[in-house]
């Protein structure tokens, strides 16, 4: 028997994530036969047609442009007050929806989900979120003690799934006091879906009604990891402002990150933004989470705060940005509607995809599907119900000719669709 020290609550955790261990296969195998050998769909990051990982050149203009003191500093716990005011304005634009909104700065996307997690849900609680979601949702909850429940995000028509939706809220909402939410859109990892205005409309009016009049909350967390390269800068915003204005017991989390939207992924910096019709839920949130800060990893990186700050106070430099932005968004659909269109021809099937860093071809047996491909120097990510294909890092070369050779493999496997 092995030999163990760990607490009984951490005995037997071990997990290679499956994102960069086929990354770290495909890597290698790049190193030894040649990049142009090897087709690496695994990368959540944009990689431009040469197959170089992309930073916008105004972010590299702004971290060669730090002073060392900006580099070095220890920043405030919550953040920098620019910094927050900075995520703010980027994250809502021209939507900023009404109420008390709040920040703080978080270690990316993931600190954000961390601390709602660990301050708004109970031990042994559930938490809700959709069929189809980044993997480190679960871990993230397993090592809280709370366990990922998940309703069925698209539905037999293609569309969201507002029953199964609001038949887990319902069963949630009667058994714990508070019922934390977590809805990747736009630009659903790993799918490329969204939800609508429409739908958003559905589910506000479903979560005001189902805690109405009780002594019960909902955590709503907005996960948008992936909003800028989502559609047009301002009408991809406009559901942001659907979040104003809703009961005091209903609180709206926003996770905002600067790793994709300024392709600061290794900086680990981010921001849990709240928002609410009440100050004292307000004045809690920013009291709680700084106090989690504190507690897990103290304050966060001063220099990516201050690149961001020093881009986002000069209106040539924002407009650098968007225009940046706009261009990769573009790479990326051009690079989708060529897969999406050979897949149709092959007949191999696909998830509704609107925009995004990701498309998901569904299928029972993805693990045989993946392992085939790889001895054909075709990597790509196994999920539980399907294959995830990282359209912002495949030149378009490369997509080419990729959805008959995924078909061919679901064929020779034997894998059903």
């Amino acid at each position: 028997m092995t030999k163990s020290v760990a607490a009984p609550q951490a005995k037997g955790k071990s997990a290679e994530d499956k994102i960069f261990g086929a990354n770290n296969r495909a890597t290698a195998l790049a190193e030894q036969l040649g990049a142009d050998k090897v087709i690496n769909g695994t990368v959540g990051s944009i990689l431009d047609e040469d197959g170089n990982l992309v930073m916008l050149d105004v972010v590299q203009k702004a971290y060669k442009a730090l002073t060392p003191k900006e580099i070095v500093a220890y920043a405030p716990i919550q953040g920098y007050p620019d910094y927050l005011e900075a995520v703010i304005d980027q994250c809502f634009g021209e939507s900023r929806p009404e109420g008390y909104i709040r920040a703080c700065a978080t270690s990316g996307g993931s600190g954000v989900l961390h601390h709602v997690i660990h301050n708004y849900s109970e031990w042994g609680d559930d938490i809700l979120t959709s069929d189809w979601h980044w993997g480190a949702y679960n871990s993230m909850c397993t090592d809280n003690g709370r366990h990922l429940r998940e309703f069925e995000l698209i539905g037999p028509d293609g569309k969201f799934n507002l029953e199964s939706f609001k038949a887990n809220v319902t069963d949630m909402v009667a058994k714990q006091y508070n019922t934390v939410i977590i809805i990747n859109s736009p630009a659903n990892n790993p799918t490329g879906f969204a939800l609508s205005s429409e739908d958003w409309d559905h589910v506000l009016a479903f979560l005001k009604d189902v805690v109405n009049g009780k002594d019960k909350n909902i955590i709503l967390v907005s996960d948008v990891a992936y909003l800028d390269y989502s559609g047009e800068k301002q009408e991809c915003r406009k559901f942001f402002k659907k979040f104003g204005n809703l009961p005091s017991n209903i609180l709206v989390v926003v996770a905002y990150t600067c790793s994709k939207g300024f392709t600061m992924y290794g900086q680990r910096m981010g921001a849990m933004i709240c928002v609410t019709s009440s100050k004292d839920v307000a004045d809690e949130f920013v009291a709680i989470n700084q106090y989690t800060s504190r507690a897990t990893w103290s304050n966060s990186n001063s220099a990516a705060m201050k690149a961001m700050v020093n881009i986002c106070k000069d209106p040539k430099k924002v407009a650098e940005l968007d225009a940046e932005r706009a261009e990769y968004l573009e790479l990326i659909k051009e690079r989708a509607d060529l897969f999406m269109k050979e897949a149709k021809e092959c007949g191999l099937k696909y998830l509704p995809y609107l925009s995004g860093f990701f498309i998901t071809i569904p299928m029972e047996g993805s693990q045989k599907v993946c392992d085939l491909m790889e001895k054909e120097h075709i990597f790509l990510v196994p999920l539980g119900k399907g294959i995830r294909l990282a359209v912002c890092s495949v030149s378009k070369k490369k997509i080419a000719g990729l959805a008959a050779k995924i078909k061919a493999a679901v064929e020779a496997t034997g894998a059903k669709q």
